[in-house]
């Protein structure tokens, strides 16, 4: 695979981009399998990444979005043991190279720029310049394709036990902020009073599942206006509520792999809707089509974000685990 360049792609090249992702997770989901929760606990012997979020090896930064899926995607296929990637040129900082025949992942990174003549327009005319979406595709390799790195890897994180109390996912919890409540037999998040309230722990078969509903019903949350301002007030059954609860899975999967919680698609009954929405996403007018899995992505990750930075912010004291 070439190695990618700084120059902006046309748009003909992101719609391609975004073609060609979204048909690896329509094949995916087809198969019965959930790209956003699979790279652990099935990969071959002696070879299984621990738990985490892929990141970049040099500068140690999580990748985000679309790239998550990307990445879990090639680890899958491949049965690397470490969520680490490097360009390679990054390699070759980092003292080491790429061996031999070694074939790359495309990641991408999208922005938006103001040409220097939008500018002059804008100052002579007056109002906002408008600013260009731009694309540059990226080739990584993981550290297993890597040889002579003089870089120390985080250690990758081991499983939790099936039937443990997580501490760290209580302290997010509470650090949220989010009315969260505990009771009753439905998991649900109610935008207009703004809570969130799940079965108590000991209701669930598999205990861990409550950390996974927690985390799927707080990434629904963080749409309120008052957070991330999220289009949720969706009629059940309609492809934007089937959107949201994509957002809200892969959100929950994003949370569970820095948590060290081994996640789980919790709504499987909406994999028909999910399809119906990405196919019928391939069908739109190029320039527009094959967005829908970038922007759930990208949303997912952006929710999982905000969650985590308030659980950074939060007091170091560990928080009351409540009575259940």
């Amino acid at each position: 695979m070439r190695r990618a360049t700084d120059r902006q792609q046309p748009a003909e090249g992101r719609t391609n981009l975004y073609d060609s992702v979204t048909v690896a997770i329509i094949a995916e989901l087809e198969a019965g399998r959930f790209p956003w929760v699979q790279p652990w606990g099935t990969l071959g012997p002696g070879s299984q990444a621990g738990l985490g979020l892929p990141y970049n090896a040099l500068t140690g930064r999580n990748y985000s979005g679309i790239n998550i899926l990307i990445l879990w995607g090639a680890l899958f296929e491949s049965g690397y043991a470490s969520q680490g990637w490097l360009t390679f040129r990054q390699a070759l900082n980092a003292g080491g190279h790429i061996r031999k025949g070694e074939r790359g992942v495309t990641v991408v990174y999208a922005d938006r720029f103001v040409p220097e003549d939008e500018k002059t327009r804008a100052w002579e005319e007056g109002g906002e310049a408008k600013s260009i979406p731009f694309l540059k595709r990226f080739t990584v390799f993981n550290v297993a394709q890597c040889e002579g790195l003089l870089i120390d890897l985080p250690e990758s994180q081991p499983p939790l036990p099936e039937r443990e109390l997580v501490p760290l996912a209580e302290r997010l919890i509470a650090a949220s902020g989010v009315d969260f409540r505990i009771g009753g037999q439905k998991a649900f998040y109610a935008p207009e009073p703004d809570l969130v309230q799940v079965p108590p722990q000991r209701a669930f078969f598999d205990q861990i599942n409550y950390y996974r509903t927690c985390l799927h019903e707080l990434t629904h949350a963080t749409g309120h206006m008052k957070r991330l301002n999220r289009k949720i007030l969706n009629p059940f059954g309609s492809k934007d509520y089937a959107r949201e609860e994509l957002v809200a899975e892969m959100g929950s999967a994003f949370l569970c792999a820095t948590l060290g919680i081994v996640p789980t698609v919790r709504h499987a009954d909406y994999l028909g809707c999910w399809l119906e929405v990405l196919r019928e996403d391939l069908s739109e007018t190029r320039g527009s089509r094959g967005r829908a899995i970038v922007r759930a992505a990208s949303q997912a990750s952006k929710a999982a974000d905000w969650l985590l930075e308030r659980l950074s912010a939060a007091a170091t004291e560990p928080s009351q685990i409540p009575a259940q």
